[in-house]
């Protein structure tokens, strides 16, 4: 029974036993600081074995210049800006009331090792098997998001949505790259399947109020905008994307900033604000 209670997220943290607190406060940090380590040297550094082409993070992503590459510069800013605002929670952990830090533990951590892994693989031209690891982290994700709905607002930025956004932008900055879409067909096909970054996003904006998804989608759309600029002026990609930009910033502003555009109607939905992180997911019997 201890055991069952132990993996039930909806117990308090008196029904966590003081080993299993205790591996979540090591592994979930190490799993982060493993990913950032490996994300600045690969950024700076290809690596030295493997069967194909090797290059760095963005070396990867000029050399398979697909129709979903992105702007490294834009990329990199949104993920330096998620690693800090990761920090928070990672001290969460170790306070004494942290019931909601160690139900999203393993979510994260898994989310921490397969970007780990996806990485290793991505720039090693494994372009198959780092999308299989993307597929399976969008997944994770996304039961994640819905699974645990009454987030703090930082806490919801930086362990789901965003990570959840660049999930979703990589299935198709991957993929791209593991069909070798660069021929004039798969341009077309990209400018169709491009608007499901728009629908995807709306979907979160309408359905769960959270202007979270749409910013950061909004910001990689960007990305992919800036990137498909300085491949072909003269070309959709990169006019759809600065459009969907758009359409999601300003679709995020009014559920962001409620009180600016007219009260709480557009009030974000289940996600909770910080000074309900310490608050209890069920009350006590």
């Amino acid at each position: 029974m201890d055991h069952v209670r132990n993996a039930n997220p909806f117990t308090s943290q008196s029904s966590y036993s003081r080993g299993s607190v205790l591996a979540w406060r090591i592994v979930t940090p190490v799993s982060w600081l493993i990913l950032v380590i490996t994300s600045i040297y690969y950024s700076a550094t290809k690596p030295h074995e493997g069967k194909y082409s090797r290059h760095t993070i963005w070396g990867q992503n000029s050399h398979r210049h697909t129709p979903f590459a992105l702007n490294s510069v834009i990329a990199s800013l949104y993920w330096i800006a998620l690693y800090i605002l990761q920090v928070p929670y990672l001290s969460s952990l170790f306070k004494e009331d942290n019931t909601l830090p160690l139900t999203l533990a393993s979510h994260f951590t898994a989310h921490n090792l397969l970007t780990f892994g996806f990485i290793h693989l991505w720039c090693r031209s494994y372009f198959w098997w780092a999308l299989l690891l993307v597929i399976i982290n969008w997944f994770n994700l996304t039961f994640a998001y819905f699974r645990y709905p009454k987030t703090p607002r930082v806490t919801h930025v930086a362990i789901i949505a965003g990570p959840l956004a660049w999930a979703f932008v990589s299935l198709y900055w991957d993929g791209a790259a593991a069909v070798h879409s660069h021929h004039t067909a798969a341009r077309i096909v990209a400018n169709v399947f491009l608007w499901t970054w728009l629908v995807y996003g709306a979907f979160y904006i309408v359905a769960f109020k959270d202007w979270a998804m749409g910013f950061a989608l909004s910001i990689l759309a960007a990305a992919l905008g800036v990137g498909q600029f300085f491949t072909a002026i003269i070309a959709l990609q990169w006019i759809f994307a600065f459009t969907i930009m758009a359409v999601l910033f300003v679709a995020s502003l009014p559920v962001a900033a409620p009180g600016v555009f007219g009260g709480d109607v557009f009030k974000r939905g289940e996600v909770v604000s910080e000074d309900r992180e310490r608050a209890p997911l069920l009350a006590e019997p």
